[in-house]
């Protein structure tokens, strides 16, 4: 195709001849004398101009439906039948004028959705054979190896199983930032290899990428109609018959049917129209390149009105990767590293969340693991108990100890107090026993996230009137939790049912809410609230698919940047609105009072339809925070610690595990 084949189906082809004839009808009229043939070329500029609007408001009448086009077509073949052909050309190249810069700042807003499929990788080298083959990339099969060398895109999803590297995950999370990639860890189809050699077993292909899923969302998103937009819809069937009658009306009154030609083209909300659904796509595709997804214009609308914000902890307020803080030794025997000793040998054998960070500390410390132990006997809601070396050998809480009927009083008194004291700073105390006997204390914790803080109070700055922790935890744990973070309410001890109840109460007391959770074991609470936001949504597909805000980066602090893009996106809807309808209405009175013709009308008509495009795409532009006083987290000083939901494992924070780990551990983090 040749560039002025390419130009000729372009958005700017019909405006582009129209114009051209009627410079040249001006040229054979005034420059030539030709009147004939100015009126000639006049007339051909409407028809050029002018049939595409007919061709639409015809097929808009056949489904019954009264449009804008309507306006513009009774509008100008009334003013062709009375020979005015200047105000019939002029009507019809600037409303197709306005059209085209419509479409182009739709395709402009739409700019996230594009650099999206942009990325998205053709082709991909695998391992068949044990020889490299390149092949599309939607022909790679689930379970091959797939080799990521320097400077190329990562065709699948998967895992590294081998090779180190460094990946650009932007199209992804939108954190430029490349992330070093070693053997276990994900990898995104779309990001790009900054360094480095992977070889990656696909587990994700073609549709079933993460990338393919936010191409997915992000087109229906922008296409989703917000309430306003529906609306407007509803607002424009009414009013398009409306202004016929008026225009009708006053033709009859006045005789004057140029006035009522007049009124028809000035009276058309194209800058109306145009308002809400180009403000939704900025900021949809604002939010897109931030890594924020948001569902639908509909879910935009709600986020602005958010007042109330409910949180998980572990996982989202905490890092969900629960440490080794404390060793306290009971017996004057024995010291600290020999308590941890025994509690590691002991856990060695569980399977439980909490029993990990007690083993690993153990390896930290350099201590030799002596192997499994000789037995293992889990007890439910209290802890474990295993046999080393003949000797019974207890963790958990003071419960299990009861459970051993120990009889060493003093020792127990002990316990207790050194277990209030741990679970009133945020840790999670585990009484460590051998032959009934309390001889120490190991206690775990689970570190904020030094962005917490700022989380919270930047979501207070945008709007939020109440933060609430939502947690499995017990009340002591929660309130330490909330207090370091500047939390408004603590609800502890909840179910995930809980959860959903306690967001139900919120909305029941008038608050707008917004859940933020992991998109699966919080799906009760996250469906309940006004909108439910997956945290760390890269890679979680039904994360993406579920809710109604997913945050692809696992970022604190782009919670409540969706939360302001949301409002400053409504704020524009409004002002746009505003621009158009008083535009409407100045130049009715105009026409209504003398002074407005059809083509000064059109003229400041189209000139409003570009100042509502214009303030809509200030949405684009990547708006600048304030940085943080005193560095992020500062006010978390060296590294609050919390508790941690017990049943969140390391990097796979669950809910129901949470409520299963709080009953096994007891004291500390017993629930009711």
């Amino acid at each position: 195709m040749t560039s002025l084949q390419s130009w000729m189906s372009g958005r700017w082809a019909v405006p582009g001849i129209a114009g051209l004839l009627i410079l040249a009808s001006f040229t054979a009229e005034r420059a030539l004398g030709q009147q004939f043939w100015g009126e000639v070329l006049m007339l051909a500029a409407a028809a050029v101009a002018g049939t595409p609007v007919l061709i639409k408001a015809w097929r808009a009448l056949t489904a019954k439906v009264i449009g804008i086009d309507l306006l513009v077509s009774v509008a100008v073949i009334g003013a062709v039948l009375i020979q005015n052909y200047w105000e019939a050309a002029a009507v019809t190249f600037l409303f197709a004028v306005g059209h085209a810069l419509e479409d182009a700042t739709l395709t402009r807003t739409r700019s996230a959705l594009a650099e999206l499929i942009a990325v998205a990788p053709d082709v991909a080298v695998v391992l068949r054979d044990g020889q490299q083959v390149e092949v599309a990339a939607h022909e790679v099969v689930t379970g091959e190896t797939v080799l990521v060398k320097n400077g190329a895109k990562v065709p699948v999803d998967g895992i590294v199983i081998g090779g180190t590297g460094a990946l650009d995950e932007a199209s992804i999370t939108g954190e430029s930032i490349p992330v070093e990639k070693l053997e276990g860890d994900k990898v995104f189809a779309g990001t790009i290899s900054t360094g480095g050699f992977l070889q990656v077993r696909a587990t994700g292909v073609g549709a079933d990428t993460t990338l393919a899923r936010i191409i997915h969302r992000v087109e229906e998103a922008q296409d989703a109609r917000a309430r306003t937009q529906a609306f407007m819809d509803r607002f424009s069937a009414w009013y398009t018959p409306a202004i016929i009658v008026l225009a009708v009306v006053l033709g009859l009154i006045t005789r004057d049917v140029v006035l009522a030609l007049t009124l028809l083209v000035i009276a058309c909300p194209g800058a109306l129209v145009i308002s809400i659904p180009v403000s939704i796509v900025a900021g949809i595709g604002r939010g897109a390149k931030d890594g924020i997804l948001i569902k639908g214009g509909e879910f935009l609308e709600t986020s602005a009105r958010i007042d109330a914000v409910a949180l998980d902890k572990t996982g989202t307020i905490t890092q969900g990767r629960p440490r080794l803080t404390d060793v306290v030794a009971l017996d004057a025997d024995l010291d600290e590293d020999e308590v941890l000793r025994l509690a590691a040998r002991a856990e060695a054998g569980s399977e439980h969340p909490l029993a990990r960070p007690v083993v690993e500390a153990a390896s930290e410390r350099g201590m030799r693991q002596l192997g499994l132990p000789e037995h293992t006997e889990p007890v439910p809601g209290k802890g474990i108990v295993a046999v080393l070396e003949g000797r019974r050998v207890a963790v958990g809480n003071l419960a299990l100890i009861d459970l051993e009927r120990a009889g060493h009083e003093a020792l127990r008194e002990q316990a207790e107090a050194v277990v209030a004291d741990l679970a009133t700073r945020g840790r999670t105390p585990m009484v460590v026993a051998v032959d009934g006997r309390p001889v120490g204390v190991v206690a775990v914790a689970d570190t904020i996230r030094p962005d917490a803080p700022e989380m919270v109070r930047r979501l207070h700055a945008a709007g939020v009137k109440k933060v609430v922790m939502l947690t499995g935890d017990v009340e002591q744990v929660a309130r330490a939790v909330g207090e370091t973070v500047g939390i408004d309410e603590v609800r502890a001890g909840l179910l995930p049912e809980d959860k959903l109840e306690a967001v139900a109460d919120l909305q029941r007391q008038g608050w707008t809410v917004a859940m933020v959770g992991d998109g699966v074991n919080d799906a009760p609470a996250l469906a309940t609230a006004d909108i439910g936001v997956a945290m760390g949504a890269a890679g979680t597909g039904v994360a993406i698919e579920t809710a109604d805000i997913a945050l692809m980066r696992d970022d604190l602090l782009t919670l409540p940047r969706a939360i302001s893009l949301a409002r400053r996106t409504v704020r524009t809807m409004r002002q746009n609105i505003a621009i158009a309808l008083v535009t409407v209405a100045t130049l009715m009175l105009g026409v209504v009072f003398g002074g407005v013709t059809m083509a000064i009308g059109m003229l400041v008509h189209e000139a409003s339809v570009l100042v509502v495009i214009l303030n809509a795409m200030r949405l684009l532009r990547k708006r600048q925070e304030a940085a943080v006083e005193g560095g992020v987290g500062s006010s978390t000083g060296s590294g609050a610690e919390a508790v941690a939901e017990p049943g969140a494992e390391p990097g796979a924070p669950s809910a129901g595990a949470d409520r299963a780990a709080v009953r096994e551990r007891g004291e500390g983090v017993q629930v009711g």
